[in-house]
């Protein structure tokens, strides 16, 4: 049975379409999620988008982690439903409590637009198992609040367990605390990363195919399971 991964999109929601076609290139079934609707529709993964739901009003996420759909997405988390967060979507995962942490403005208070490199510093998630620690990969970086802050307390403990996820390699953009552009839950299954994967899994259309391993590891993780 093909695996299905749910795209939800938000009001304001741009990358939707480009995750759809991230997950379809990797070989599985992409399903719309609508925000406004409860249920997840039977999916084995879901994918929260780049973008700036509900327009980003109060603070980047802060509406759409109580959408409708997050009610049954939350709970189906934390039961170990994998989630992969990008941009916008890594936001609303930090203000719905399934990542530690904020983005906040980026240092310099300049919107960050611009291929940038990562280093992947945790293979062992659903969502890197295709990526080899170390490995770096060029993707694409597009947000004006994309800069990872939390407490020293918590960011000792993310790097003593190996929650952080991604790293900038060729530079910081954004002030992100210790170069973090990705972090993961203690499970491997929630993962949160500012730089768009979805935007390079084609040669032809973008900074060549990096980013097709995030969209590749989660059906080879949930063969596994």
């Amino acid at each position: 049975m093909t695996t299905r991964v749910g795209i939800v999109t938000f009001p304001g929601s741009l990358d939707d379409v480009d995750a759809s076609r991230a997950v379809a290139r990797a070989g599985a079934t992409p399903v719309p999620l609508w925000h406004g609707d409860r249920g997840l529709r039977g999916v084995d993964a879901v994918v929260l988008p780049g973008g700036f739901s509900y327009g980003d009003y109060l603070r980047c996420g802060a509406i759409a982690r109580f959408a409708p759909v997050m009610a049954d997405l939350i709970p189906a988390a934390t039961d170990g439903l994998p989630v992969l967060g990008i941009c916008n979507g890594f936001q609303i995962l930090c203000e719905a409590h399934l990542l530690p942490g904020a983005l906040t403005r980026n240092a310099g208070r300049r919107f960050v637009n611009r291929e940038v490199r990562i280093r992947i510093e945790n293979g062992q998630t659903s969502w890197t198992a295709g990526y080899q620690p170390g490995h770096e990969i060029t993707v694409v970086l597009k947000s004006g609040e994309g800069r990872y802050v939390a407490d020293q307390r918590t960011l000792d403990e993310l790097e003593a367990s190996g929650r952080v996820l991604a790293r900038y390699a060729s530079g910081n953009p954004n002030g992100s605390a210790r170069d973090i552009a990705g972090v993961t839950n203690p499970a491997g299954t929630v993962v949160g990363l500012m730089p768009h994967p979805e935007h390079a899994i084609d040669a032809l259309t973008g900074p060549g195919t990096d980013g097709l391993g995030f969209f590749a590891s989660i059906l080879s993780a949930l063969a596994d399971a």
